[in-house]
């Protein structure tokens, strides 16, 4: 018994001994000649392309345009409306204006698909081609002309020949401010910032000078010379002391007066405000 019991302890130590692993750690040594390479990225940035702002148009329809375009919407018609003030009596810079307003300075779907740079309505009697477009209502009827020469036409043809318009031809024909409110009373159009937008466009683009080559070309030459050299005179004076600002669609005191580093109060003051509100081609003066 004591020998069966000895063989048993024998037998474990035995086992116990040769199943014992050794771990053999080895260290790795590092190659000198393998280096981690840094490769250098140079970003090169383009620069800024500073691109001419859009400005909105909105009258028949909304369409975004620019100076630009205006400029050389005004050369390319600015002789079709001097032509029509000399038969029609109306001022160059109110039919420009319009022109501009209504279509979008020629890049609204009336113009370009009618021909119609006055967004003037079929009414009754016309019968003549036209085109629907939707403006008060949906779908409503338009006239459309073969060449924008015969829009301006019909434009003169329809101030002259309702009489809701007559009180306009009281006007002195150089009072583009007179016409321009005359217009929106008499019916013309319903947006009640509509004398405001075209006095704007007149201003800003110095339609002015227009009909004054029609009404005295030679005697008044000097004189609009002498005010545009005014008004260029002022706008300089204005670029280190302060900024001339037409007023455009979406404009506050408040966004105003973060563009320009000043204060809603400042602005007020400068420009005799006695409240916030702003009108689409108002003139405003920050400093």
């Amino acid at each position: 018994m004591k020998n069966r019991i000895l063989i048993v302890i024998v037998s474990v130590l035995l086992y116990s001994c040769g199943s014992t692993n050794k771990v053999r750690t080895t260290t790795q040594k590092k190659d000198p000649r393998k280096e981690t390479k840094t490769e250098q990225v140079v970003v090169v940035q383009k620069p800024e392309v500073k691109q001419e702002k859009n400005e909105e148009l909105e009258a028949t329809s909304t369409v975004s345009t620019t100076a630009t375009t205006v400029h050389d919407y005004i050369n390319q018609f600015k002789e079709v409306a001097k032509g029509n003030m000399k038969d029609y009596k109306i001022p160059a810079s109110i039919t420009l204006a319009q022109g501009i307003l209504e279509s979008g300075a020629g890049k609204g779907r009336l113009c370009l698909e009618a021909n119609n740079h006055f967004g003037i309505k079929c009414h009754t009697g016309w019968t003549g081609p036209s085109i629907t477009h939707d403006d008060d209502a949906l779908q409503e009827c338009f006239r459309k002309y073969n060449d924008p020469a015969d829009s301006y036409r019909d434009h003169s043809k329809f101030l002259t020949s309702r009489s809701r318009y007559n009180d306009l031809f009281k006007l002195d024909i150089l009072d583009y401010k007179g016409w321009a409110n005359g217009l929106k009373k008499a019916g013309y159009a319903t947006d009640p910032k509509y004398p405001s937008k075209l006095i704007g466009i007149i201003e800003r683009y110095q339609l002015f000078v227009y009909d004054h080559e029609v009404v005295a070309p030679k005697s008044v030459k000097n004189e609009v010379k002498e005010t545009i050299a005014e008004i260029e005179a002022f706008e300089s004076k204005s670029s280190t002391n302060e900024a001339l600002y037409i007023v455009q669609k979406g404009d506050t005191l408040y966004s105003l007066s973060k563009r320009f580093n000043t204060t809603v109060e400042k602005i007020k003051e400068v420009n005799n405000l006695k409240d916030n509100s702003l009108s689409i081609g108002q003139e405003i003066r920050v400093q």
